[in-house]
């Protein structure tokens, strides 16, 4: 397993900034991988990506030094493996509510002693040719990385609970789904929302766990740079939407 360069960057107290990706088409990831995202989070929950798609979208963008990284659909040991499995440096678990659900987030993750992930010959482990497996357990343990949703308000009521679990790296806000939990959908800069999240990062910040969080817009990544997060991730959609409109309504004017 290579070393997960992202995780490094985190480690040194760097800021690290990726996108979303939830199209199953190796080389729009490697096209998007050349413009210098430090990881590419591809989407098994809200796209269409199965296991096999990620698989070789893996492939398109390690050849470009960028961490791959899988947002699974579910917090549940089957399905983290699956993925895991595919040879991904990291995953995005969502809906993850309870300090309870984030350990067995970092349990289905981790091989043993910490973790009860199943250990077979698969692309993750160089299907068993690239040393013994015992040297490869001891690398996957600390080069994979863990990034666990905040997206409700019993989330953000358990954060304390949250930053005491070995084990996670990222504690990532999602604010349209916190928007929803919270009563205001889509409004993520409604003030309960933003008191909200404010709430996770006074928590999140001064622990040994990163803050992150969806930012749509350079001023919202920009500001939560501000309150401390170092995980910064957006999505490509708003890319293409941005960019089309900008060119149809210039060349109509």
């Amino acid at each position: 397993m290579r070393e997960n360069t992202t995780k490094a960057k985190l480690r040194a107290g760097e800021t690290v900034v990726g996108c979303f990706l939830r199209y199953a088409e190796p080389s729009l990831a490697e096209f998007t991988a050349l413009q210098g995202w430090d990881f590419l989070v591809f989407d098994g929950e809200h796209g269409p990506l199965e296991a096999s798609d990620i698989e070789n979208l893996c492939r398109a963008v390690e050849v470009r030094n960028v961490t791959p990284i899988a947002r699974v659909p579910t917090n549940q040991q089957h399905i983290l493996l699956r993925y895991l499995d595919t040879g991904v440096q990291g995953v995005h678990v969502p809906w993850v509510n309870s300090a309870v659900d984030a350990d067995s987030a970092v349990r289905g993750v981790k091989y043993g002693p910490r973790g009860v992930r199943g250990l077979a010959g698969t692309r993750s482990s160089d299907w068993g040719m690239s040393g013994p497996f015992g040297e490869y357990v001891e690398t996957a343990n600390r080069e994979t990385l863990v990034v666990i949703h905040i997206e409700t308000l019993e989330a953000v009521d358990a954060i304390k609970d949250f930053v005491a679990v070995d084990g996670i790296d990222v504690l990532f806000i999602g604010p349209t789904d916190l928007s929803q939990s919270l009563g205001v959908p889509g409004q993520i800069h409604h003030p309960d929302v933003e008191a909200a999240m404010k709430r996770v990062a006074e928590v999140v910040v001064p622990s040994d766990k990163t803050l992150g969080l969806f930012a749509g817009t350079i001023e919202m990544a920009r500001e939560w740079r501000h309150y401390g997060a170092r995980y910064i991730a957006t999505g490509t959609d708003s890319f293409l939407r941005n960019g089309m409109h900008e060119y149809l309504e210039r060349v109509r004017a």
